[in-house]
C-alpha cells in the first residue's frame, strides 16, 4: 500500500425528504445562490419548488440556471459565472446528475478567477479558490456529489476535460431516491454501470496489499450489478434506488482507491468519445469500452484479473489457466451488459465511422508519445486498437 491522503468532508443527507434541508443548509454559507439544473423534469416533479421554497424559508435570495446538457458544455458555464457576478452571488446549487453538479463546480470556481475558466480544465492554470458548492441530487452515477472531480467540454476546442481539486467538493448533498424515480431507466442503468467502472479504475492496479480496498471494491461492482437487473424489475422500488444511489457515491469518493496506484484509462478512452458525441451518455460510454479495454490490458496483470473474474463475475478460478479464468469473466460482464440493455458499440454512442477514433486520437495524444493512465500505460496505438474494436 503506498502513502496516501484521504479527504472527504462533504456532509450526506440521505433519504426521504431531505430536500426540504437545502435553505437551512445554504443558509450557513451564504444569503444568494444559484441554482444549476439541466431539465424541468425538476420543475414538473416539483422539486424545484421545494427546494426554492426552503432557500426562501432560510431567507437565502435564488437565482436559477437551466439547460445543462450530458458532457456538459462551457457555454452555460460562462452564463453562470456571469449571473454570479452581476449578483454577488456565492453559492452554487446544483439539482440533478453529474453533469448538472460538474457544471455547478465549475461556475464555483469561474466566479472567482481572473481569467478563462477553461484554463483550469485545459491545465494552463492552477484553481487557489471556488464558490461554495452543494448538490442535490437526482440521477446518481458520477459520484460528482462529494468527490472533487469535474468535467467540462470547451465548445470551441472540442476537448473534454478534467479539474480535480478539493476546492470544489460540495459542503453538503442531499440524496433521496425517490427523486430518482422519473429518470429514464436507460440513464438509471449508464449510472449505475458508471459506479462499476469507478470501482474498476481503483480496483485494477499493480499496488500490492490492498486487500482491504479490493474487497469492497468488489462489493460496490457486485451490489450494482444485482440491483441493475433488479431495478429493470421493479423501477419504483425505494430501496433499489437507495442502494444504487449511494453504490454511486460510494464509487467515487475514493475510500475504495485508497494506497494504491490507480487505473483511470477507461475513463481517459470515453473522455474524448465524449468530446465528439456529445450527447451520448458517459456511462453508456463506459459499458461500450470497458469489455475492449479489458481484453486489451488483462496481460498486464493477469492474476488482479483472474481474481476479478473469481470474485466479481464468479467464475471459477482456474489455477492452471488464469488467463482463461479472467477471460471468460471478461464475456460475463459483456453479456451482462448486453442483457441490461446498455449499448456494445461505438456506432450506438453516435461514433459515424473509424476517421473518428483517429480525431479522438489526436486531443488524446496531441504529442503522439504520451501515454493515459496508471495501469497498462495506454500508447496512442492501444488507443485506437481499443476503440477500433470496440465501433
Amino acid at each position: 500500500m503506498t502513502n496516501y491522503e484521504f479527504y472527504c468532508p462533504t456532509k450526506i443527507l440521505f433519504g426521504r425528504g431531505m430536500e426540504e434541508k437545502v435553505g437551512e443548509e445554504t443558509a450557513k454559507y451564504a444569503n444568494k445562490a444559484l441554482i444549476v439544473y439541466g431539465s424541468d423534469r425538476i420543475k414538473k416533479s416539483g422539486l424545484f419548488a421545494t427546494v426554492t421554497a426552503s432557500l426562501e424559508k432560510a431567507g437565502v435570495s435564488w437565482w436559477e440556471l437551466g439547460g445543462v446538457k450530458s458532457n456538459p458544455r462551457d457555454d452555460l458555464v460562462y452564463e453562470g459565472i456571469d449571473i454570479c457576478r452581476k449578483n454577488d452571488i456565492t453559492f452554487v446549487l446544483g439539482v440533478g446528475g453529474g453533469s448538472v453538479i460538474d457544471t455547478a463546480k465549475a461556475i464555483g470556481y469561474g466566479v472567482v478567477y481572473d481569467g478563462d475558466f477553461m484554463d483550469l480544465y485545459l491545465g494552463k492554470a492552477n484553481p487557489v479558490s471556488c464558490l461554495k458548492v452543494g448538490a442535490v441530487l437526482t440521477i446518481p452515477g458520477a459520484g460528482s456529489e462529494s468527490s472533487n472531480g469535474s468535467v467540462i467540454t470547451s465548445v470551441s476546442e472540442g476537448l473534454k476535460r478534467s479539474c480535480d481539486t478539493d476546492l470544489a467538493r460540495p459542503v453538503f448533498a442531499v440524496m433521496n431516491p425517490e427523486l430518482t424515480v422519473t429518470v429514464p431507466m436507460y440513464h438509471t442503468l449508464a449510472g449505475a454501470f458508471d459506479a462499476i467502472a469507478h470501482a474498476m479504475e481503483r480496483y485494477f492496479t499493480n499496488t500490492t496489499f490492498v486487500e482491504f480496498g479490493d474487497r469492497m471494491a468488489e462489493g460496490v461492482m457486485k451490489a450494482m450489478m444485482k440491483y441493475m437487473k433488479l431495478i429493470k424489475t421493479d423501477p419504483t422500488n425505494y430501496d433499489y434506488r437507495a442502494e444504487i444511489m449511494w453504490g454511486c457515491k460510494a464509487a467515487q469518493d475514493d475510500f475504495i482507491g485508497v494506497g494504491r496506484e490507480q487505473c483511470w484509462e477507461s475513463h481517459l478512452l470515453q473522455r474524448d468519445v465524449g468530446s465528439i458525441c456529445m450527447d451520448s451518455s458517459h456511462g453508456a460510454g463506459l459499458a461500450v469500452i470497458v469489455p475492449h479495454w479489458m481484453r486489451h490490458a488483462y496481460k498486464v496483470n493477469v492474476p488482479r484479473f483472474a481474481q476479478w473474474a473469481n470474485r466479481v463475475m464468479e467464475v471459477e478460478i482456474n489455477p492452471a489457466d488464469l488467463e482463461g479464468t479472467a477471460l471468460e469473466g471478461i464475456d460475463r460482464l459483456s453479456k451482462f451488459i448486453k442483457e441490461v440493455g446498455l449499448p456494445t458499440t461505438l456506432r450506438e454512442l453516435g461514433v459515424s465511422s473509424e476517421a473518428d477514433i483517429e480525431v479522438m486520437a489526436k486531443k488524446a495524444f496531441p504529442n503522439g508519445d504520451e501515454t493515459l493512465g496508471g495501469f497498462s500505460h495506454l500508447t496512442r496505438k492501444d488507443f485506437v486498437e481499443i476503440l477500433t474494436a470496440a465501433f
